[in-house]
């Protein structure tokens, strides 16, 4: 399996793993008006949104967890993205992740989720760095030639290079860090002007180096990426409502484009995620709850004259039929 982390064109973009966001059908978006727009497209990396390591390698929940995992030709490259804090099963993870054909696996270990710390994964490996380190390892070993990438913090509560320089010697294909500690969640402004002197240690590890913070426009993730030496950006809450983000034309659409998209992502949803035939045969019934598709209906019914009360009227949608039937009644001329 080749590296495709050393052979995509650079600067690349990275759509951010985002839990009980990324998913097939939020993705789909993506793959349909930012890769395939006729206009062209950056460089972009799909992520899944992150699953258990120790859900995937247990019997009661694999069946459940694969339902993250489903992805289509289409969305390559992809990554998995899996949290965890036992090397044995983030191995075991990996190697169901290859045999998945995705293109790389990514571990989490920045996630500032109580409930993730404590497990020991996400951000809680950054006070443990040998045992990171031993999970890396554990992910190569399973992943064999496939490429294993990490997404991480700055530190847990300050800014802690030596942390980086742990992860760097384990040779990881890509680093992705969030310029901001753990304790900064996502209330600080991003530390990039840090980022030069990460990029170096990166580059001089052999490590695709991407940065993560405060970018919402691909304009600025260009600047960005120029200024500190960055291989790739990746952009997560400027990507809510705007699969057309990383078109190299698009950069805004009008307010009836928007919503008629937000019906496409919602029926998509409905049809693989609801009480469907489609989520029968590919999960064995696994649905989500149709409430996830509320954040994004805010963020695609907004900035236009009567935005706010049409999002108050999606929020008690329940199924694609009553998304449809509240955007009948919309007045909308552009």
């Amino acid at each position: 399996m080749k590296n495709f982390w050393q052979k995509i064109e650079k600067p690349f973009f990275v759509l951010a793993p985002m839990y009980d966001v990324t998913d097939e059908a939020f993705r789909a978006m993506f793959v349909k008006y930012s890769k395939k727009s006729k206009q062209g497209s950056w460089p972009l990396v799909l992520f899944t949104e992150f699953v258990s390591a120790d859900g995937l390698v247990s019997k009661a929940g694999q069946l459940k967890l694969l339902r993250e995992l489903y992805f289509t030709e289409e969305e390559h490259p992809i990554v998995a993205q899996i949290f965890g804090a036992r090397p044995e099963n983030i191995e075991k993870a990996t190697k169901l992740i290859k045999e998945l054909g995705f293109d790389g696996v990514d571990i989490n270990m920045g996630c500032p989720d109580k409930t993730i710390e404590k497990q020991g994964a996400g951000a809680g490996l950054i006070k443990k760095p040998e045992l990171a380190k031993e999970i890396i390892l554990a992910a190569k070993r399973g992943a064999g030639l496939m490429p294993v990438s990490i997404k991480t913090r700055l530190g847990y509560n300050k800014i802690n290079l030596p942390w980086l320089k742990t992860i760097l010697e384990t040779k990881p294909a890509a680093m992705t860090v969030h310029l901001r500690t753990r304790k900064e969640m996502s209330l600080s402004v991003a530390h990039w002007e840090i980022f030069p002197e990460i990029v170096q240690m990166a580059k001089s590890a052999g490590v695709i180096i991407i940065g993560n913070g405060d970018v919402v426009e691909v304009s600025k993730g260009l600047v960005k990426s120029r200024e500190s030496g960055a291989d790739g950006i990746m952009i997560g809450r400027g990507a809510f409502g705007r699969p057309w983000l990383f078109s190299k034309t698009k950069t805004k659409l009008a307010p009836r484009e928007c919503l008629e998209i937000m019906k496409e992502q919602t029926e998509k949803f409905w049809e693989l995620y609801g009480p469907t035939t489609t989520n029968q045969k590919l999960f064995g019934g696994h649905q989500k709850n149709f409430a996830i598709m509320k954040k994004h209906f805010k963020a695609y019914a907004s900035g236009f004259p009567g935005s706010s009360d049409l999002r108050v009227r999606l929020m008690s949608a329940s199924n694609p039929k009553e998304v449809k039937k509240i955007l009948e009644k919309e007045k909308i001329s552009q």
